[in-house]
């Protein structure tokens, strides 16, 4: 059945939605009640918890935070040499040392089923960092990190495929996004795919499904925080995760990924990663995710450097 769009204005912005769709209906202030009557959204009493706010932004007022109300997501966790990373990351971010002369670079499939600004997929290429202001040891904060599942990162690409998260991302939160062909399927199998913009192939996964488990809601919860810049200035924004059926896997076999030559391609080259360490399959989780808000303190480190 053949989706029909109409045109709604964001900020400057003139916009095609789908009609009588989620941003359509509720332009990001959805009524709680009505989206628990939709079977697709789920159980949703986690975000009853979590007030939205008409709130200034660089595109004017907007309700936040966002909510994504059925998703999952497929990423693979690389080894990548840390002097690569560095030559990537803006000063004053430094990436957090995985292994002796390695860092980390997360490669993630999401797609967002359920959502206030309708359904779509995305891909990001992000590097892992540390946390603003932390010092001393790698090692303990990757462990701290990892135990509260609570990270830091910073965003080098991220295309979407449906013209009002391109827009919203890239002129509401400054970060990379352009639009793409994507395709995300958590299945008998795991599967994406991800096209240049010219629709030849960039990148294609491929991996047996793990074993699955599931989790009572806000027993799984963790947070990315993504570290950017926005007119200039530093900013983070947090993303939180409600995990309700996930796996994971260290060092996984039978893990195929294709690059053929795209943008992604060439920046997953270009930053060395090579050595997968671990893949994470999430088949159904809800996301909250929150506006930028300022980080002086790394503004006061550029400054000084």
């Amino acid at each position: 059945m053949n989706k029909r769009y109409t045109e709604v204005e964001f900020g400057a912005h003139n916009v095609e939605v789908v009609e009588g769709g989620y941003y359509d209906r509720f332009r990001m202030n959805p009524d709680l009640d009505e989206v628990a009557r939709d079977p697709a959204a789920g159980n949703i009493d986690w975000f009853r918890r979590i007030p939205k706010q008409l709130v200034d932004s660089r595109v004017g007022p907007i309700w936040a935070p966002n909510f994504y109300y059925r998703t999952s997501n497929i990423q693979l966790l690389f080894l990548a040499p840390l002097e690569r990373l560095r030559a990537e990351l803006p000063m004053p971010l430094e990436p957090l040392r995985a292994l002796p002369g390695y860092g980390l670079v997360a490669l993630t499939f999401f797609s967002y089923a359920v959502c206030d600004n309708d359904p779509y997929d995305e891909v990001s290429i992000a590097v892992v960092v540390r946390r603003p202001g932390a010092r001393g040891s790698h090692a303990l904060e990757l462990l701290n990190s990892m135990r509260r599942r609570n990270f830091y990162a910073h965003v080098l690409a991220l295309p979407v495929d449906t013209e009002i998260a391109r827009v919203r991302g890239l002129y509401g939160y400054q970060l990379p996004k352009w639009g793409a062909e994507i395709d995300v399927e958590v299945g008998a199998d795991v599967k994406a795919k991800l096209a240049a913009l010219d629709g030849r192939p960039d990148l294609e996964l491929r991996a047996p499904l793990p074993k699955l488990q599931r989790a009572e809601s806000q027993s799984h919860m963790g947070t990315t925080t993504m570290v950017h810049r926005v007119d200039g200035a530093w900013h983070q924004t947090a993303v939180q995760s409600n995990t309700l059926e996930f796996a994971q896997r260290l060092l996984p076999k039978n893990v195929s990924l294709t690059r053929s030559g795209g943008p992604l391609s060439q920046l997953l080259d270009g930053l060395g990663a090579s050595t997968i360490m671990r893949m994470d399959v999430v088949k159904d989780a809800q996301v909250v995710l929150n506006l930028p808000t300022p980080l002086a303190a790394l503004d006061d480190c550029a400054a000084q450097d």
